[in-house]
């Protein structure tokens, strides 16, 4: 995209009942990657995250706690969500909450618009409902039950039975934005991505949509219906709101019309909430879609998704505090196919982190350095002339930083880091060809020309790692600041966080005569694994 276009960038807003586990930092760090790398483009670039904290579910916790349902979600929210951001580097720009009164009041308006133009009526509701989900099920999610629920239709995601609600409630008029749908499907076959995300959608519309139930009147924990007090906004579509009231809609039009439409980065389990009503509600507003909806796949623990009721959730810090949150962000963004479900497994962790950051990547910084404080008494020569050897680094470099952008534009984090690790394994091989050792040797031994060559392969590496700890800035922001640091560049070029990422693999950035620091093992030796 052109330098200083808007990109708005949105996590799923998280269901704060569940403490976070590995799954929802896996959704934060790839958004906040994104949106890192857009932002280092000169992009106007917005990233949000959030909770949703409405709904029964909530309710029903909060009673058997013994406290207010605002209460339990200010627990929930500053014990377990605000931390997971600090646990895994985000650098978020806002963190909305379903139950501020900048939500709240703007879903209001939003509703009002719905309904004067003629597209929510009432009428009578009864189906089996999920409170896990907080869903009315559809029949492809309803089973029956087995063991101590025999007899009972109990949810296929939770196995827990349904319960039979008749309401009257409020409903939108979904099914008139079918064709409306498929037209917006077609004309921007990039809307749902991957393509099997859009397959499924697609498939979905072309059935045919039932009008959707849009509020509850058996509980009051929610946003009141604004012409009708009795009844609450159904969590889900108030929780959907949440992506256009955080950036003003309702209240602050120019901001609104600077950041909106959004890029939503979601679960491929609530794919049809983001890719089918969202739209539909928006378009019955006169609002425009968002840029698209990407709907990644799920992680996957001894081949089942995670979940508390099941224990597979392992949380962040478990990770985190083995092998910092680099790691934990560069393992799950590389080692799983961006849109396509992955397994997670602490021999594959570990075996990554020692062969690719620490022997790879890790190993690469702090040799370079080493060297050039060794053989240039710390200060980065000149090159004195490129072979065909070196130039073939320089084009690895370019060609890295413009693959790895493409790859960004197209969501595919795993891509990118794939185009950008071929400078770590090609630099490697480079020392190890060139044996800057060996060079040095013979320089003392008084060969000028050797010493011009070592001159040559030392800057080559580092201008390398130059390029490296600017493309890698996104995805392990800590341990690139540490090799910046350590390169001496920050008064030459300006902080790591400020380098016009998309010039990137452009050579001869590094100042010949910049002064290196030491530096310390990135990735150091890991004692022990879970």
């Amino acid at each position: 995209m052109p330098a200083g276009d808007s990109f708005y960038i949105t996590t799923p807003i998280y269901y704060p009942s569940d403490v976070p586990h590995i799954g929802h930092g896996y959704t934060t760090v790839a958004v906040d990657t994104l949106s890192r790398w857009h932002r280092q483009a000169g992009d106007d670039t917005w990233m949000l995250t959030g909770t949703d904290e409405h709904g029964q579910k909530m309710l029903r916790a909060a009673a058997a706690n013994n406290v207010t349902p605002q209460e339990w979600v200010d627990r929930l929210v500053g014990e377990s969500w605000f931390p997971l951001l600090k646990t895994l580097d985000v650098a978020n720009d806002d963190f909305i909450r379903t139950t501020q009164e900048r939500h709240e009041k703007n879903v209001q308006v939003f509703f009002q618009k719905l309904y004067d133009a003629g597209y929510i009526y009432a009428g009578e509701y009864e189906a089996l409902y999920c409170v896990g989900c907080e869903e009315f099920k559809p029949d492809s999610e309803i089973v029956d039950g087995t063991g101590p629920f025999e007899g009972l239709k109990v949810c296929a995601i939770h196995s827990k039975p349904l319960e039979l609600l008749q309401e009257k409630n409020y409903f939108f008029k979904l099914s008139e934005f079918q064709d409306r749908l498929l037209e917006l499907y077609k004309t921007q076959p990039d809307f749902v991505r991957p393509d099997s995300a859009r397959n499924e959608v697609v498939s979905f519309v072309s059935q045919g949509l039932k009008d959707l139930s849009i509020s509850r009147s058996t509980f009051d924990w929610g946003i009141p219906l604004p012409w009708d007090e009795s009844h609450v906004i159904y969590v889900w579509v108030d929780a959907l709101l949440n992506y256009a009231t955080a950036v003003g809609y309702g209240e602050d039009q120019q901001n609104f019309d600077r950041r909106w439409p959004a890029h939503h980065v979601v679960g491929k389990d609530i794919l049809r909430f983001h890719a089918v009503i969202w739209p539909a509600m928006l378009m019955a507003a006169g609002v425009d879609v968002p840029k698209g909806v990407f709907a990644h796949g799920w992680l996957l623990v001894g081949g089942e998704k995670m979940s508390k009721s099941k224990l597979t959730g392992i949380a962040p810090t478990e990770i985190t505090d083995v092998f910092g949150s680099d790691a934990y962000r560069y393992y799950f963004l590389s080692a799983i196919a961006f849109g396509q479900d992955g397994s997670f497994s602490w021999e594959d962790l570990s075996a990554r982190y020692q062969a690719e950051l620490a022997n790879g990547f890790g190993n690469l910084a702090s040799r370079t350095v080493a060297m050039i404080e060794k053989y240039f008494d710390g200060v980065v020569p000149a090159a004195a002339g490129y072979n065909e050897r070196d130039l073939e680094i320089q084009k690895t470099v370019a060609d890295a930083a413009k693959g790895a952008d493409a790859a960004i534009e197209q969501f595919r984090i795993d891509e990118a880091i794939d185009a950008i690790w071929t400078i770590v394994d090609q630099l490697n091989h480079y020392i190890t060809e060139n044996e800057p050792w060996g060079l040095a040797k013979q320089a003392d031994g008084g060969d000028q020309a050797q010493r011009e060559r070592l001159g040559t392969v030392l800057y080559t590496c580092a201008e390398g790692l130059r390029a490296l700890a600017v493309l890698l800035s996104p995805v392990m922001p800590q341990s690139t600041a540490k090799l910046w640091d350590a390169l001496g560049v920050a008064g030459s070029l300006g902080e790591l966080t400020a380098q016009p990422i998309r010039e990137a693999g452009a050579w001869g950035a590094l100042k010949p005569g910049t002064t290196v620091s030491t530096l310390a093992p990135l990735f150091p030796r890991v004692e022990q694994t879970a």
